[in-house]
């Protein structure tokens, strides 16, 4: 009951909530609009409608032929959903678990409404779960909760190993396969689901025995031989000794350093074929990028695809044994992804030297080419085999390039999709089509190809070719005695020798891309904060001269339009976001949204008790209904100082009226501060003025000093330099007034 009556008040301020946002308004106000039901039905059943795509199964979510009864039936499929989510406590955890719940319920929920009969009993469909108080927490929550349970307690307080027990993660990873259908409705206790251990086996035997699936049920899986107990319960003992323990279905944790390199494998391959290629170059000695069109040159740089082939066995391997411990439970398919994976990798590790061994003939081949362009085009073996070897790694990059097609292909259904997205990850349930946009791709691919060209010029020119002849010199000298014949006796080379002399460059090689990341993300860093003017407001000065922004560009992001957007091109609203925003857009000078929200916010912080009564008053934005929509009234801390300031400005002012009006209307809050001392004194006094003569006199004088504004004649018409002494008068007659 409890639980009823709170997803009742929640079901009903989701309502409120759409129908308040609802864009135009509905017109009939008392009755409840279609649109704001059927935005929080999309919403509510997103996820639903996505893992019943993913899994192939139609949605149980069905509605009638009846207009009439169409949006009752949605309110009871909502109400549906929050009332499981209300009572599943621990289980909102596992939102596939519930899924997979109310795919069932929901189904029994239609056959109640439609009285529909069930072909296997004949009889109307009946709930699986009911007529008992608290039904489903007991007989649908509980058993799950105590597998949960279970397989926490052989955690041992993180004692025992990853991959020796289950949490919440990998019990929902059980509902992303067709196979959790296999648990049926009702929920066979006896599924390998609800087995944890050999040690249990006694524990689940007794719940199988004593759990009695109801009659009536809607599915075939409510059949129970009840009139042969005896052999019910051999039945119960044989399959509960078949049963076995799922254990983790995807992921398993290891803990190696391998990991380094796995984790970052594209990076660790391009920097090994950047330092392949880099030495290549400054062997050949490249003075010219012509060069690069030399066929003995370019196939002796082809080579670092035998490299990236050793490179792909290494990887493939590694993604292996990362996955070994959920081999007895990995799927048939992701099996058969793994052995194709190593065959071809290790096919193309074996077919690349080869062909590049052999290839010696196309030397010949590229002497005697004609002298023209079209002579180059003598290909060998090796270039024709890294011609196919690269076919995959075109398709693989162009996807990469084009996010939206790579997001298509993983979360369609089509089978040509499933087959591409199957052959370049596993399949899983969550995480499929998240790729970035199209323009922050180009961002990341444009700073990496900056920062890398950097650091492959740099280490080309100041690492690799200084090392180049001195490494020709050393391989010339001939070893003749070696005086460190403890260690190696048998030497004929200089190998270790050069080995001396590139350790320590290759190690500065692989390393300094930290330091290269960190210059470029310091100057990347630094040009957005200048664009996106991060860190510029430092000093409450800044502060202050700020602040006169924050209404238009609260209104202008955060405030919807009162009219329904219309859709234009790219053009026309960049146009209007970048150049043109402030041409007709009177609702974004209007301060009375942000002076309601900036209140709000101040009041918060008062009740949190972090200001003081006297700095919530200095921060609030006075509303007056008597000004006009659109005038704007500042906290006391923007113009507390700046009354005086123009008073003592306007008595000692020695131009004319119009310079001293233009001085005053530079400063926003000067003139605010003027405008609302003067609008305060008038409705003192008119507030306080009884008689009609002294009422007239008033008027007189408000009168006069309106007509000298309007005239530029205020320093003329009146003696300013008493304007201080007035000023005192009225601050003891606001001294009287609060006593």
């Amino acid at each position: 009951k409890g639980n009823v009556a709170n997803q009742r008040e929640h079901l009903i301020l989701l309502l409120a909530n759409m129908h308040a946002r609802l864009n135009p308004k509905s017109s009939s106000a008392p009755m409840l609009d279609e649109r704001a039901v059927e935005e929080l039905l999309a919403k509510t059943f997103e996820s639903y409608l996505t893992w019943c795509k993913f899994l192939g199964r139609k949605s149980n979510i069905w509605l009638p032929s009846v207009k009439q009864e169409i949006q009752q039936h949605k309110l009871l499929y909502i109400s549906l959903y929050l009332l499981i989510w209300g009572e599943a406590s621990n289980l909102r955890l596992m939102p596939e678990c519930l899924c997979y719940i109310f795919h069932h319920m929901s189904y029994e929920l239609y056959g109640v409404l439609s009285g529909a009969v069930s072909l296997i009993t004949g009889e109307k469909v009946r709930p699986a779960y009911g007529g008992e108080d608290e039904s489903f927490l007991n007989k649908v929550v509980a058993p799950i909760y105590n597998e949960i349970y279970a397989e926490a307690l052989k955690n041992k307080n993180g004692v025992s190993d990853h991959s020796t027990w289950r949490n919440y993660d990998d019990l929902n990873e059980f509902f992303w396969s067709a196979d959790c259908f296999k648990l049926g409705w009702p929920m066979r206790l006896n599924n390998d689901f609800f087995f944890t251990s050999t040690k249990n086996k006694m524990s689940h035997e007794t719940k199988i025995q004593n759990s009695q699936l109801p009659r009536g049920s809607s599915s075939a899986q409510n059949i129970v031989d009840s009139e042969v107990p005896d052999q019910s319960q051999q039945q119960t003992i044989s399959v509960t000794s078949q049963q076995r323990w799922l254990g983790k279905t995807n992921f398993v944790e290891v803990r190696s350093f391998w990991h380094i390199f796995r984790s970052f494998d594209r990076l660790w391959t391009l920097l090994v074929l950047g330092l392949q290629i880099l030495i290549i170059i400054a062997w050949h000695g490249l003075e010219s990028p012509l060069q690069l069109l030399d066929p003995i040159f370019f196939e002796d740089i082809l080579s670092i695809f035998i490299t990236n082939a050793v490179l792909r066995v290494l990887q493939v391997v590694l993604d292996i044994l990362f996955s070994w411990r959920t081999r007895g439970t990995m799927r048939s398919s992701q099996k058969l992804r793994f052995v194709i994976k190593l065959s071809l990798a290790v096919t193309w590790a074996i077919i690349l030297p080869i062909f590049y061994s052999s290839s010696q003939n196309y030397k010949a081949c590229s002497a005697r080419r004609p002298k023209n362009f079209l002579g180059m085009f003598c290909l060998s073996k090796y270039m024709v085999a890294v011609a196919f070897y690269l076919t995959g790694n075109v398709i693989g990059m162009a996807l990469f390039f084009v996010p939206a097609v790579s997001s298509y292909i993983e979360t369609s259904t089509w089978r040509i999709c499933n087959i591409l997205s199957w052959w370049c990850q596993a399949p899983s349930y969550v995480g499929r089509g998240m790729h970035e946009g199209q323009v922050p791709l180009l961002k990341y691919t444009s700073f990496w190809t900056v920062l890398l060209s950097s650091k492959f010029i740099f280490s080309y020119y100041f690492e690799i070719k200084p090392l180049v002849e001195p490494t020709k010199e050393i391989m010339r000298v001939n070893v003749n005695i070696y005086e460190w014949h403890e260690f190696f006796p048998q030497v004929k080379s200089n190998a270790g020798a050069i080995l001396a002399v590139w350790a320590p460059i290759i190690l500065v090689y692989f390393m300094d891309t930290q330091i290269w990341y960190s210059v470029f993300c310091t100057i990347f860093g630094g040009m957005c904060g200048i664009v996106h003017h991060l860190g510029e407001i430092r000093t409450m000065g800044m502060v202050r001269s700020r602040f006169c922004t924050l209404p238009e560009v609260f209104n202008a992001c955060l405030v919807p339009r009162s009219s329904p957007k219309e859709k234009k091109g790219i053009l026309p609203s960049f146009l209007e976001k970048k150049i043109f925003k402030d041409l007709g857009k009177s609702e974004r000078h209007d301060p009375t949204k942000f002076a309601l929200v900036w209140n709000q916010i101040i009041n918060s912080f008062r009740s949190e008790d972090l200001i003081s009564n006297r700095e919530m008053d200095l921060m609030t934005m006075p509303m007056s209904l008597e000004y006009r929509s659109g005038s704007i009234r500042w906290p006391l801390f923007l113009v507390a100082k700046k009354f005086s300031t123009a008073v003592d400005m306007a008595a000692n002012f020695t131009g004319n009226s119009a310079q001293l009006f233009q001085r005053i209307k530079k400063d926003n809050y000067m003139f605010c501060a003027i405008n609302d001392f003067y609008e305060l004194t008038k409705s003192i006094f008119r507030f306080l003025v009884i008689g009609d003569v002294e009422k007239r006199v008033i008027a007189v004088i408000f009168a006069e000093i309106k007509k000298s504004i309007q005239n530029s004649s205020l320093l003329v018409d009146f003696k300013m330099d008493h304007l201080p002494l007035l000023v005192d008068k009225f601050e003891r007659l606001a001294e009287i007034l609060h006593m």
